[in-house]
């Protein structure tokens, strides 16, 4: 690419005080034997154009008559283009995004079914102690939900907690209601 630029500057005196323009429709290639990349076209444009060719360290003239009325020099040597950090950025977000939204999507689902499943429980007057049984598999299915949210990331550990925590407060609080459960006093030692 140094020899490129270098080539550039080298160019007939006529040829260096033509206004540069869009993308001419010359389009011969020049490849460096130095780099394996191929790089697009230079031509340069006029009534009567002369289009320039740089191969192997050489420089080769055509004359080619085009009915042009402005001047205009093309210099394009640039490979193909790099993808954007910015861009690359954002297309992992928005695929974390998506990722995020339905992990928090299944573990709002799974902590209303064991919620739901405690007030059903908790509105029965003539409710047996094993009937706390299923609703225990839910929870224990809404945790192993909640522990894997936090370990990717998805959910902070204290977020986790406390919705852990509220799910467990609620069982007890059932238990508590039909008499399967009888908390232990508190002791103060003062």
């Amino acid at each position: 690419m140094a020899t490129l630029s270098l080539s550039c500057l080298t160019l007939p005196s006529k040829l260096r005080n033509l206004s540069l323009s869009g993308p001419s429709s010359s389009s011969s290639s020049c490849s460096s034997s130095n780099q394996s990349s191929t790089f697009k076209s230079l031509g340069f444009s006029t009534n009567l154009s002369h289009t320039y060719l740089f191969s192997n360290g050489k420089l080769s003239m055509r004359t080619i008559e085009r009915p042009s009325r402005h001047l205009s020099v093309v210099c394009e040597a640039a490979p193909t283009k790099k993808a954007d950090s910015a861009a690359k950025r954002a297309r992992q977000a928005e695929k974390r995004r998506i990722y995020n939204k339905s992990r928090k999507s299944e573990i709002k689902t799974r902590m209303k079914k064991v919620l739901e499943a405690l007030d059903v429980l908790k509105k029965k007057t003539d409710a047996a102690s094993e009937e706390i049984v299923p609703v225990e598999k839910l929870i224990a299915e809404a945790y192993s939900v909640i522990d894997k949210a936090v370990r990717v990331g998805t959910l902070h550990r204290n977020t986790g907690a406390r919705r852990k925590s509220r799910l467990a407060r609620r069982k007890k609080a059932v238990e508590i209601h039909h008499g399967w459960y009888t908390p232990a006093a508190t002791v103060n030692a003062v």
